[in-house]
């Protein structure tokens, strides 16, 4: 889908790797240009001698090609400027600060080349003060933003996100933003800036939450599942300590539904229960009674008895047990990849797919400098100049 889109990636860590990893899993050629150093997440796993690859960067950078470019040395910058000659698309989180010293921010690009998007990834925008300040997600997407104090029950010690679950969103964001540009730049022949920021991809996360927030001034609290106000949007324990998710649909019967599918017809007459309002009055009870029901059953009776009275449910699994699950498996959500060493294995797939469509990755991850003479070659260097770069340190 985007042959022909060409985008040239100065960024570290996941967002906008992630970002770029997207594009070229669905046709964009994409060039990362790192450091002598390298990407920091390159040397995740190095200490662990018993383990083989890297699958955090291979599943950041699979797709692109490598090159590697002193940006502080004039030659270094110029070779940049050269390679985005031919390009559509710069995509960057390096502090606003350090581009600006090297002649790299969004008025240096764009007057030298107008026609280039700019895409800045931060943590906070590149605007006021957090402009400068650095971060990853789980200070920015998670505890400045308001989603993890959202998430955290009454009465639980505050914990992190996940490893870069919000920089995944946030990448997604950013591709979403590049391709809007994109579209524009088709009918207008310009560039523009563009930017995307962790914390403001968490707010838009929590845009319920966050919606109620500013119109009424208040939001209500995660709660525990004994003492919720809908407690049959809940989860419950199974046979074998298994869990299911349970989310009503706020039809008239769904309690007689549930209540019989957790083996507990006796209590779709009872009182307590019988209407929202008493359930909500009742929730302790209501979570108990259902508890005990669902606790003669496996997950999976459990499971067949909610889908016979169609109800929305879903198993409570561990990472390890969605690789093994067949809604997983038809969703796509994983598709074999080769890293530079030959190993190959399963990976997280890009999040969409086109039926049809060559939408899977393309090529290992680069190893670090891998196609620097290549695309400088590319960029109309010759072999002399590309030696020359090369002997200065200016590129590797």
């Amino acid at each position: 889908m985007l042959e022909g889109l060409k985008i040239v990636e100065l960024a570290t860590y996941v967002a906008a790797p992630v970002a770029g990893m997207v594009m070229a899993e669905w046709g964009a050629e994409v060039i990362k240009v790192e450091s002598k150093a390298g990407d920091p997440t390159r040397h995740l796993f190095r200490s662990q001698g018993h383990l083989q690859g890297n699958p955090v960067f291979e599943f950041e950078n699979r797709g692109k090609r490598g090159v590697v470019l002193d940006t502080s040395t004039a030659e270094g910058r110029e070779a940049l400027l050269r390679i985005l000659e031919s390009a559509d698309v710069f995509l960057t989180n390096v502090r606003p600060s350090a581009l600006k010293r090297a002649k790299l921010d969004f008025e240096s690009i764009h007057e030298r080349l107008p026609g280039l998007i700019y895409c800045s990834v931060s943590g906070y925008g590149l605007e006021g003060p957090g402009a400068e300040a650095p971060a990853f997600d789980i200070a920015a997407f998670w505890a400045r933003s308001g989603v993890g104090s959202a998430s955290f029950p009454r009465g639980v010690d505050p914990f992190p996100c996940r490893p870069a679950m919000g920089d995944a969103f946030c990448g997604l964001a950013t591709a979403s933003a590049i391709l809007a540009a994109v579209v524009e730049k088709s009918r207008t022949g310009k560039g523009r800036l563009v930017e995307s920021s962790l914390m403001r991809s968490a707010v838009f996360s929590i845009g319920w939450d966050m919606s109620i927030q500013l119109k009424y001034g208040k939001v209500s609290a995660t709660r525990t599942r004994t003492h919720l106000h809908d407690p049959l949007n809940n989860f419950f324990p199974t046979a074998g300590g298994h869990w299911l998710c349970i989310v009503p649909r706020q039809a008239a019967n769904e309690w007689v539904a549930i209540a019989r599918a957790a083996g507990r017809d006796d209590l779709a007459g009872d009182a307590r229960f019988a209407t929202a309002r008493a359930r909500s009055q009742n929730a302790e009870a209501c979570v108990a009674a259902l508890d005990e029901g669902f606790a003669a059953f496996s997950l999976t009776e459990a499971g067949e008895r909610l889908a016979a009275n169609d109800v929305i449910w879903a198993p409570v699994q561990t990472p390890g047990e969605v690789v093994q699950d067949p809604f997983a498996q038809a969703a796509g959500c994983f598709v074999e990849v080769e890293d530079a060493d030959g190993l190959r294995y399963a990976a997280p797939a890009a999040p969409a797919r086109f039926p049809g469509a060559d939408d899977g990755p393309k090529r290992p991850a680069p190893k670090l400098g891998q196609h620097t003479r290549q695309v400088l070659a590319e960029a109309g260097y010759d072999d002399a100049a590309i030696d020359a770069l090369l002997a200065g340190g200016a590129a590797v």
